[in-house]
């Protein structure tokens, strides 16, 4: 099982931070963010959605962040068929109709 110290510390090496450079982004200390990398402090919601702005995470990520840390996930998950996903599509063909006679294709980045 994958803990909240281990996915910030992963996706904070992905996006080629130090610890100080994320600090500073996310308006914290070096040393509180060494903390929730060791896994000695508990991160609170408020502080998980300032680490998921300054790390630009996806909603995903953030909710696996927010789960890991014992909280409810706050970004629901939308099927790509589901009605609520009906103006999504729609504008995505359009898009890609607006480039005939050129081709265009859409891809999901998973």
């Amino acid at each position: 099982m994958t803990h909240f110290s281990d996915t910030l510390k992963t996706w904070r090496k992905m996006r080629r931070y130090s610890q100080l450079e994320l600090a500073g982004e996310a308006g914290i200390s070096s040393r509180h963010l060494s903390f929730l990398e060791a896994g000695r402090s508990n991160p609170s919601r408020d502080m998980i959605g300032r680490l998921g702005d300054a790390l630009e995470l996806p909603l995903a990520v953030r909710n696996q962040l927010l789960s890991q840390a014992g909280f409810a996930v706050r970004y629901p998950h939308r099927r790509w068929d589901s009605e609520d996903m009906a103006p999504i599509r729609a504008a995505i063909t359009h898009t890609l109709k607006q480039h005939a006679p050129y081709p265009a294709i859409a891809i999901e980045r998973h």
